[in-house]
C-alpha cells in the first residue's frame, strides 16, 4: 500500500471497544502495535489511540480517524483487502470474543476533534506511558439535541475553566456505514468526551472541581442527567506504548 499524507484532523472517528478472550489482551496489543499501526495509516487513516481498559482485563479500546466517509470506505477497503490483514488478521480475530461494539463519531463542533500529534510515534516495544485517559460516553434519545447542547455549550466550558482541557469531544456521525464488513452501532445519539491526565488522582481532582462549580452543579449536570437514557459509560484507560494519544 503506498504511503498517504497523515490525517491530521480527522472528521470521522471510530471508537472501538473489543471484548477479548480471557488473558489474550497483551497478545493482541503486541500484534497490533507491531503490525497494524503504520500499515493502517499507509492505507489512509490515523490510528489515534490504543488502550487497556482498567476496569476489564479482557477489553481493548482503540480509536482511529478518517478525513471523511468516502476516505473511510477507501481506506478500510485497502487495509482489510490488503496483504497485512491477510497475513495477520486471523491471529488478531482469534483473540476476540466480540469486536462489534463500535461507535461512529465526528467532532462535536469546530475545534473539538482529535488533532494528531506532530511528534513521532514511539517505536515498537516502547514502554507504556505513565498517563491516564478518561473517556465519558453519554447516550441521549435519538433525534433529541438538548443533551448534546448541554455538553457542548455548558459542560465543556466548565471543564476548560477547571483545567485539563478535553482533547476531544465527539458526537454521533449519522452518515450510513458504507463499509458493512465492519458493523457499527446504529440508532445511537451519543456524546463522547476524552481527557488526558498525569494520573488518576489528577482526574478525580478535576472532576471534583467541575462538580463544585455552581453552574455545573445546579444546572448543567442535572440537565444532562434528565436528558440521558442511561448512566454514562465511564472509560478508565491506560495508553499502550505506541498510542499517539497519551
Amino acid at each position: 500500500m503506498p504511503p498517504t499524507d497523515p490525517v491530521v484532523h480527522p472528521a470521522v472517528i471510530e471508537l472501538r471497544q473489543y471484548t477479548l478472550r480471557p488473558g489474550r489482551r497483551d497478545e493482541l496489543i503486541e500484534l497490533f502495535d507491531q503490525e497494524f499501526v503504520e500499515t493502517q495509516e499507509e492505507a489512509g487513516m490515523s490510528v489515534l489511540g490504543q488502550f487497556r481498559d482498567l476496569d476489564d482485563p479482557d477489553r481493548f479500546v482503540w480509536l482511529r480517524g478518517f478525513r471523511d466517509m468516502t476516505a473511510r470506505h477507501r481506506a478500510l477497503t485497502a487495509f482489510y483487502g490488503g496483504p497485512v490483514w491477510a497475513e495477520h488478521g486471523s491471529r488478531a480475530n482469534a483473540t476476540m470474543a466480540d469486536s462489534d461494539n463500535v461507535l461512529l463519531l465526528r467532532p462535536l463542533s469546530d475545534g473539538n476533534g482529535f488533532a494528531v500529534p506532530p511528534s513521532g510515534r514511539p517505536p515498537v516495544g516502547a514502554p507504556a506511558p505513565e498517563r491516564y485517559v478518561s473517556g465519558t460516553v453519554w447516550s441521549f434519545p435519538p433525534g433529541r439535541h438538548d443533551g448534546v447542547a448541554l455538553i457542548r455549550d455548558g459542560l465543556l466550558p466548565v471543564l476548560r475553566r477547571a483545567g485539563h482541557l478535553p482533547f476531544a469531544a465527539l458526537m454521533t456521525e449519522r452518515a450510513h456505514n458504507t463499509f458493512t464488513a465492519l458493523p457499527v452501532r446504529t440508532g445511537e445519539n451519543v456524546v463522547a468526551v476524552f481527557t488526558s491526565y498525569p494520573d488518576e488522582s489528577a482526574c478525580r481532582q478535576h472532576l471534583a472541581d467541575v462538580r463544585a462549580d455552581p453552574f455545573a452543579r445546579d444546572e448543567i449536570l442535572p440537565g444532562i442527567e434528565r436528558e440521558q437514557t442511561a448512566a454514562p459509560q465511564e472509560l478508565r484507560l491506560a495508553p499502550t506504548g505506541r498510542s499517539a494519544i497519551a
